[in-house]
């Protein structure tokens, strides 16, 4: 009996053992770390719309994110993982076990991207700026944006759409597509013209995307925000009083020259309904996506009476207005003075 149950102790020590040491390569196997990231930084892994098992393990091993890729595999087979690829941006961080990583890459977990644009011409470079920054190309973007199927239900049309983008800071998630991201944009732009920004674009007799059209001639003229409400102002008076607004941005707009540094009196013939010095009133549309400050600016123009303004003599960047034509041609006399001691 005693060498027995000897024997059974034994076998049952032994089993113990074997059950430990499976237990503990068990625990290896799904618990102990297995990222190893660059400079152990965080790693943003960007797995797109339609990618299976076999393209995630390329991108891990290609980036060399893997220390043991057969206890990755088994794990990520164990989770059902393969069945279950999403796609998206993910940030891996150095040290990551098996299971935390599967379970981050199954569930879809992802870290949200901050898409930025500002300094915007046109549909075509906004396209482009958010296309480096997203899953949805450039192509995707633009191609939805001159569709009048989705304009129309925006409540735009292929003149005024820059106007519902609002340059700033956003979270997308980085599989977004061109549907989702404008859609998003749409969302932002009712946001941003609520009850209170509205009621002051009335009292002013425009509409919100009116307020943007002018507000994209204010940017033009001057990158000194704290005079862009004066700019406004004085754009505001030659509109109420029926003056063509003859702003100089308007022209180079209309020529397409966006490198043009001098207006002359060739460009002011020049056929085009955001030729400012022809026609009466506000152009069809922007002439770049405007700033929020520049918006801003407009629904709370300074009111004053000037009509005119030219650059400081100082070179500052600065403008000095005027009430009077009389007066406004002495200031861009000094102008020119200033400007013929330099060159």
């Amino acid at each position: 009996m005693k060498k027995r149950l000897t024997i059974v102790l034994g076998l049952v020590a032994i089993l113990l053992v074997v059950a430990i040491l499976a237990g503990f390569r068990l625990y290896n196997m799904v618990m102990k770390p297995n990222v190893m990231t660059p400079d152990q930084k965080e790693f943003s892994l960007y797995i797109p719309t339609g990618a299976d098992f076999d393209q995630v393990k390329d991108s891990l091993y290609g980036n060399r994110l893997i220390i043991d890729p057969a206890s990755f595999e088994w794990v990520a087979r164990h989770k059902d993982y393969p069945s279950h690829v999403k796609p998206g941006r993910y940030v891996l961080k150095n040290g990551m076990g098996n299971n935390q990583l599967t379970n981050m890459l199954r569930g879809g977990l992802q870290t949200p991207v901050k898409v930025t644009f500002n300094n915007i011409r046109d549909v075509k470079m906004l396209a482009g700026r958010i296309g480096t920054q997203i899953e949805a190309d450039s192509t995707a973007i633009l191609a939805y944006l001159k569709d009048n199927v989705n304009l129309n239900k925006l409540g735009f049309n292929s003149l005024t759409i820059p106007t519902m983008f609002l340059p700033n800071t956003y979270e997308f998630y980085w599989n977004t597509d061109a549907e989702r991201f404008v859609e998003k944009m749409k969302g932002e732009y009712d946001k941003f013209w609520n009850e209170e920004r509205r009621n002051k674009a009335r009292a002013l007799g425009l509409s919100p995307v009116q307020v943007s059209i002018l507000a994209s001639i204010v940017d033009k003229e001057t990158n000194k925000t704290d005079e862009m409400p004066r700019i406004a102002g004085v754009y505001l008076n030659r509109l109420r009083s029926g003056w063509l607004l003859q702003a100089d941005p308007t022209l180079v707009f209309a020529v397409g020259d966006f490198d043009l540094k001098r207006v002359l009196n060739v460009h002011k013939e020049v056929e085009s309904p955001y030729n400012t010095y022809k026609y009466a009133g506000l152009p069809p549309g922007p002439i770049c996506i405007p700033s929020l400050q520049a918006i801003n600016s407009v629904l709370d123009a300074e009111k004053h009476k000037f009509y005119y303004f030219c650059a400081k003599d100082d070179f500052s960047g600065y403008h000095v207005f005027a009430k009077t034509l009389t007066e406004h041609n002495r200031n861009a006399q000094r102008y020119q003075r200033a400007l013929s001691r330099i060159l």
